[in-house]
């Protein structure tokens, strides 16, 4: 067996670990398909009141009227009329892990979930299907005034605040997977951190597809208010199928002034799925965004997590790592639009493909003639590891002002025989010389994912790693 036969054979026998399911049957299900009918019958079973019910309905004319993106992933697989839609698990939120259902405990429990909030977060909040399940936060930060809860709660408890924000950051006619998310959302994470309140440790949504042939369509919404600091950590699974499981999820953040946000993302998705995630930050005078992603999972992926610098000194940072083996397609980036003076804004995204696997980084920079003193800066690698492998870059950056400072390096290449064959001479074997070149290739990623912080997240990096390199 070749050394790369060797990486595709771990990279299956590591997916071992994701790919168990739970054979109990759901409380109910939508029949396949998007209707009308479908949405309403969403919105009544979790007493929405009128306004949401009237945003779906106004999304899904949209949608219907929307094309196919005409860029990216081949999704002429995917027909939304054989997707089930909303899958309500036979469970109960609890607020306790003591009151999970044993089936549902031990789903979470193998992938490291209720051991990450004992040890190292502030909460977390774990969604089975189109529901959120389990959903806690320590008793300190409730007295700070942090709201952290389910959206579907949210929209009951809190109409007004939630109103305020939802589908502010998007818009259902911004593309056609943002109408949808709209029209049939559940499930998400609705968190709102108050003035100079200071989130000491991670706070973690866990999403977890179990069914066959399902779609899974979470909301999120995170207000970080005026000098306040947040660390929301992001992560997702689910077992293999034979027939297509479809994610559109959303996320809405909306940094004010002078706060930072770091939002980081572990997508596992496994290699049946597709997925279309729209991610989105508006930053107001002096905010911080920071969007740490690790893309390795699922079939098919877009994915191109934003940031609206609109105030005084804003400022992001992207750093990306995405990771393509066999029959994966990841069309992966970031945009970044600059519309005030000072802003700045730093991209590092890299990039792996191994085993014919296809890494695309499309990213967008815009600086806007009203971003005096901007500076911006954009670098693009791409790692090969070997002849069947595919790995592009599609760098936009559009420049509106003479004041502006942008840089931009983009480099796609093999691993060097060179660097190699003087490790070798060094006493390591071929698969530890590619280990030591692939590891110290994504150190930057790696670096921003605390080993104390989640341990099912590293466990699921370190996995991919090891994948790699065989």
């Amino acid at each position: 067996m070749s050394d790369n036969q060797d990486i595709i054979y771990d990279l299956q026998k590591g997916q071992e670990k994701y790919d168990f399911r739970n054979k109990q049957a759901a409380k109910s299900m939508v029949i396949p398909g998007l209707n009308e009918s479908i949405i309403r019958e969403i919105s009544e079973s979790k007493s929405e009141p009128q306004w949401m019910l009237e945003q779906r309905l106004n999304a899904f004319k949209i949608y219907e009227t929307w094309h196919e993106p005409n860029f990216g992933v081949d999704l002429s697989n995917v027909d939304l009329s054989k997707i089930v839609t909303y899958i309500h698990p036979r469970y109960k939120k609890a607020t306790s892990w003591d009151n999970v259902p044993p089936e549902i405990k031990e789903t979470f429990e193998k992938l490291g979930v209720p051991q990450a909030e004992r040890l190292a977060l502030s909460g977390v909040g774990a969604q089975y299907d189109s529901e959120v399940v389990y959903h806690n936060i320590k008793t300190e930060l409730e007295s700070q005034g942090i709201i952290f809860l389910d959206t579907e709660s949210a929209v009951r408890k809190y109409p007004d605040l939630v109103k305020k924000y939802f589908m502010k950051a998007f818009s259902p006619s911004n593309h056609r997977y943002s109408a949808l998310n709209n029209a049939i959302w559940s499930g998400g994470t609705f968190l709102y951190i108050p003035p100079n309140v200071n989130v000491k440790l991670p706070l973690q949504a866990y999403f977890r597809m179990n069914n066959e042939g399902m779609g899974q369509f979470e909301h999120s919404i995170i207000i970080a208010d005026e000098g306040s600091r947040l660390h929301f950590v992001e992560g997702c699974s689910a077992p293999y199928y034979n027939a297509i499981n479809f994610h559109a999820g959303m996320v809405e953040i909306f940094v004010k002034k002078g706060a930072r946000v770091k939002y980081s993302t572990i997508q596992n998705w496994s290699k049946n799925t597709f997925n279309l995630n729209s991610k989105r930050a508006i930053v107001d005078q002096d905010g911080i965004m920071e969007w740490v992603t690790g893309s390795m999972g699922s079939h098919k992926s877009m994915t191109y997590p934003t940031s609206i610098l609109r105030g005084k000194g804003a400022k992001n940072e992207t750093i990306a790592v995405s990771f393509a083996g066999p029959n994966q397609h990841l069309d992966t980036g970031s945009k970044v639009f600059m519309f005030a003076p000072y802003t700045s804004s730093t991209v590092d995204s890299r990039s792996i493909s191994l085993g014919g696997g296809w890494s695309f980084y499309r990213g967008w920079l815009k600086v806007d003639e009203r971003a005096r003193g901007a500076k911006a800066t954009v670098r693009c690698n791409a790692l090969m590891l070997d002849n069947e492998s595919r790995s592009d870059t599609i760098p936009l950056i559009e420049v509106f002002t003479d004041d502006a400072d942008v840089g931009h390096e983009a480099k796609v290449g093999r691993i060097s025989d060179e660097q190699i064959f003087y490790l070798m001479s060094r006493g390591m074997s071929e698969k530890e010389a590619k280990s030591m070149i692939v590891r110290g290739f994504i150190e930057p990623f790696a670096k921003e994912l605390p080993l104390e912080y989640a341990i099912e997240m590293n466990k699921l990096l370190n996995l991919e790693v090891e994948s790699t390199i065989g």
